[in-house]
């Protein structure tokens, strides 16, 4: 039988663990799943004090799986010729960790356009349709929820949009490189700085991907012992060892990389080695949620971590100090400055978000709408609206001038909005679900059109080009883990270039 459809079974229970079909089984205790356990991402278990093994990230119990499969008598449709392998195990440590896999090619744009699919899924071969198994994930798919039926409950504010739009077409989808996840919470692990360069995280490697020359490069490894090379007051000169990256944030020539015991690895693209290292915080609940570069209104360059113990830090890369600390009720899970570096959005595990003045930390005003906890938020290069993800399955657009309630409320197909990106033009906005869709929105429609990315498997992160032209996303799974790569589309008309 075809390993290819015991992979569809296989991606349905087990690759997106908790949000990436049914909910997780609380195997050591009977609360929710919290991130101070990286575990929990491997098997929606909640088992604190274990460290992460990232060899079992894979996960090893797919002749599980396979028995269930073939008890619900699935066999009768696969072909006989199967070797009793799912089609995802790998014969090598590379290739487990996505080294290579001589058996999957790259799929061009050309490609696409004489029918073959994007990802590479034989679908001729299966007793399944696509549009069968996207409409079975559909129909079976539980969204992850802190608060019960949160999702449910916010689909009535839910505003039209239609969908077909065409902003950005397919490019290519590269298995040369894979971005894997450490935990289901956080997907912001990808980022591009030209159309031409992404990075991304693989385990404990960061990567260079360059899209013009196909080749990948490794940036930095944190596996084994890191520390800076550099001598700055407040920099950890030991460094850290085995770092368990859970956000990645890179602008510029600056790569920052926060860690689940609060670990932050300042690296410069342009220098030999890591600049510094430090410790956000040595509480149990430490762990890094997001990270923020920006530009100070001086020229310099600064980034904001965003932590599970309530805190938001604002670093100066330059002086290489902590310039602000500032502490909230609840934990944060992701933090944006307005572009004229005044206000933050502040969001975490708590409904309701916040706009902070930048500088002293003060609450401007409480952001009342969403049913659940936030993990994304944007804000419009026109400085006058932002966005946020939630777990209810929802984007809110908001207008600072009318800050009541939101102006728009956006919904997606399967789960919570894990991640929001504009182009630097503002003319688009891409939110991201946990697997399986990015929804593109025409900002200038007011958000009522919108172009639907499909695909299967878990997002690790999508990121825009500074140039808004490229969309990079990253997919992750154990067979067709990959990055796709979209190309906005240019509509030129002749009477434009007349004086």
């Amino acid at each position: 039988m075809d390993g290819l459809l015991l992979l569809l079974k296989y991606v349905h229970w087990n690759v997106g663990v908790r949000e990436f079909g049914f909910r997780p089984k609380l195997v050591c205790g009977s609360t929710p799943p919290s991130r101070s356990d990286p575990l929990e991402l491997q098997n929606g278990i909640n088992c604190r004090g274990r460290k992460l093994e990232m060899s079992r990230y894979q996960g090893d119990d797919v002749d599980e799986m396979e028995d269930d499969y073939q008890a619900g008598g699935a066999e009768d449709d696969m072909d006989e010729d199967y070797d009793g392998r799912g089609l995802g195990d790998s014969d090598s440590d590379d290739e487990e960790y996505g080294q290579s896999n001589s058996k999957l090619k790259d799929t061009s744009s050309a490609d696409a356009r004489k029918g073959k699919d994007i990802q590479g899924i034989p679908w001729d071969r299966l007793s399944i349709t696509r549009e069968k198994y996207r409409q079975t994930r559909l129909e079976q798919y539980k969204n992850y929820e802190n608060i019960p039926n949160s999702g449910e409950a916010s689909e009535k504010e839910c505003m039209h949009t239609e969908r077909g739009g065409m902003y950005y077409e397919f490019q290519r989808n590269t298995r040369s490189v894979k971005s894997t996840i450490l935990h289901f919470q956080l997907r912001n692990l990808v980022w591009a700085t030209s159309k031409h360069d992404v990075y991304l995280m693989l385990h404990y490697s960061v990567l260079h991907w360059s899209a013009l020359t196909s080749e990948r490069s490794e940036v930095m490894n944190v596996q084994g012992h890191v520390a800076p090379r550099e001598k700055h007051p407040g920099s950890l000169a030991e460094g850290f060892s085995q770092t368990q990256v859970s956000t990645l944030a890179v602008k510029d020539k600056l790569l920052v990389a926060g860690g689940f015991q609060g670990e932050l690895i300042c690296k410069y693209l342009d220098r030999e080695g890591v600049s510094f290292c430090c410790r956000t915080t040595y509480d149990d609940n430490a762990i890094t949620n997001a990270v923020e570069i920006y530009n100070s209104s001086s020229g310099s360059i600064r980034f904001m971590a965003s932590n599970n113990d309530c805190g938001v830090r604002d670093f100066d890369m330059e002086k290489f100090q902590l310039c602000k600390h500032f502490r909230f009720e609840w934990p944060v899970n992701h933090t944006s400055l307005s572009p004229d570096g005044k206000l933050l959005v502040i969001v975490g595990d708590n409904p309701e978000g916040l706009l902070v003045d930048a500088h002293t930390g003060k609450t401007i005003h409480n952001l009342k709408g969403h049913l659940d906890y936030s993990f994304a938020s944007a804000w419009n290069p026109n400085g006058l609206t932002f966005a946020t993800g939630n777990q209810d399955k929802t984007c809110r657009i908001w207008d600072i001038r009318n800050l009541s309630k939101s102006v728009s409320v956006l919904r997606g197909n399967l789960g919570a909005i894990r991640s929001i990106r504009f182009t630097s033009d503002g003319r688009f906005m891409a939110m991201a679900e946990p697997a399986d869709f990015v929804h593109i929105f025409d900002v200038k429609s007011e958000y009522k059109k919108r172009q639907e990315l499909d695909f299967f498997g878990e997002i690790s992160g999508m990121s825009f080009s500074p140039d808004t032209e490229s969309l990079f996303v990253g997919v992750w799974d154990r067979t067709y883990g990959s990055l796709l790569q979209y190309g906005r589309i240019r509509n030129y008309s002749y009477l434009d270039s007349l004086p």
